[in-house]
């Protein structure tokens, strides 16, 4: 049996059965929620089986070519912002996605199946989904995807709407594979976009601190730190966490993400931690010591990190009264 809880944290000093009865408090028992008969025996591995990643039209693309047909190549760019201001792009994120996605053998046998019988109920019937295609792909190539591709090197910076990167198959019989990968692919947009403008906040950044005479770019006077992730809580999964993350230490080191970290180190070589950060508190470790006892929790913090930077929150109760 599972259960949930979602509530604030206290401290074990705390009336834990007063607080779970407040608003927000829920529980939630997974054996009662979800009968035994709706648990399939086997999940689709979306994430594992390269055939699954695309969206469904697309497998019934290979029938739409003209007779002949033996390469597509197609190209993906940045389509411009509307920002004023704002016409560059600075390139990242591919090498994550071919790394993690298209390297080595992506085709089984065990997946072929597996997409085969999907496609079936999904389509409720038999014919679109290009099984001899794939088949083809396990048996002339090991599994291996024949799909060049040839890209900007990542971090460069250059104007919107240039080509980034290009795709197109090696062998004429997988004409249809190159588009077919492109649902994937497309999602370099988002460490793209996080990359781009964390690039354009550290120029705002830059330039007001050399028109505060802050003129040096190294550490601890430059803008290495002037922007911290802390974007692990607000994005839609641990992968957007990881890859978006990333894309911030393209620009800066500072950094509470460790899903990024482990990124860096797995995709990108990254032979030490990526980015740095200090002890912090939030706002469960200051309530925990009372309305009264903010100053205490301060004054804690200081002698539990005797040396270096902290970070306090200073609004749990009244910013003003705890910044004096």
């Amino acid at each position: 049996m599972l259960r949930f809880t979602c509530c604030q944290g206290y401290s074990s000093n705390s009336n834990m059965e007063e607080r779970l009865g407040g608003v927000g408090s829920s529980f939630v028992n997974a054996d009662e929620a979800t009968p035994k008969a709706a648990i399939p025996k086997s999940c689709v591995g979306w994430t594992d089986n390269l055939i699954l990643a695309t969206d469904s039209y697309k497998f019934s693309h290979w029938k739409q070519y003209p007779k002949g047909t033996q390469y597509v190549y197609s190209y993906f760019e940045s389509r411009g912002c509307d920002r004023e201001g704002w016409n560059e792009v600075c390139f990242f994120g591919l090498q994550y996605f071919i790394k993690r996605y298209l390297c080595g053998q992506v085709i089984t046998r065990a997946k072929i199946d597996e997409a085969a019988e999907l496609c079936a109920e999904h389509f409720q019937g038999d014919g679109l989904f290009y099984k001899e295609g794939f088949e083809y792909i396990l048996k002339k190539h090991g599994g291996r995807l024949p799909i060049e591709i040839k890209a900007l090197p990542e971090g460069m910076v250059v104007p919107t709407k240039t080509a980034l990167f290009t795709m197109v198959n090696t062998d004429p019989e997988c004409f249809w594979l190159t588009n077919f990968l492109e649902t994937l692919l497309v999602q370099v947009w988002y460490p793209m976009t996080v990359c781009s403008n964390s690039r354009y906040q550290k120029i705002s950044i830059q330039k007001a601190l050399e028109e505060t005479g802050m003129t040096e770019w190294a550490l601890p006077g430059g803008s290495g730190f002037k922007l911290h992730d802390f974007g692990f809580r607000g994005v839609s999964s641990v992968e957007s966490a990881a890859i978006g993350g990333a894309a911030h230490l393209v620009n800066f080191v500072g950094t509470d993400t460790v899903a990024a970290l482990l990124c860096c180190k797995k995709y990108y070589g990254s032979a030490k931690a990526a980015g740095f950060s200090i002890p912090a508190s939030e706002h469960s470790t200051i309530t925990s010591w009372g309305v009264n006892g903010e100053v205490d929790a301060m004054r804690n913090m200081l002698t539990q990190y005797p040396t270096g930077l902290v970070a306090c929150v200073s609004d749990s109760f009244d910013v003003f009264k705890a910044c004096k």
